[in-house]
């Protein structure tokens, strides 16, 4: 396996591990787990950049 890949997955273990623990609804929970595992590391980029900081104001 690839360091690259490794990374990868752990980063999107912790991103996923942050959005359960945000006061969201669980649609919403589920819906940006999934993104974000999906586009793998163009999701992490774009949740980490911007969506984490509004993700409580999308998903009331």
């Amino acid at each position: 396996m690839s360091i690259i890949y490794i990374i990868g997955v752990v980063l999107s273990i912790i991103a996923v591990l942050d959005i359960l623990k945000k006061p969201i609804s669980l649609v919403g929970k589920i819906i940006t787990a999934v993104l974000v595992l999906a586009t793998s590391w163009i999701g992490l980029a774009v949740y980490y950049l911007y969506a984490k900081d509004h993700l409580t104001e999308w998903f009331k």
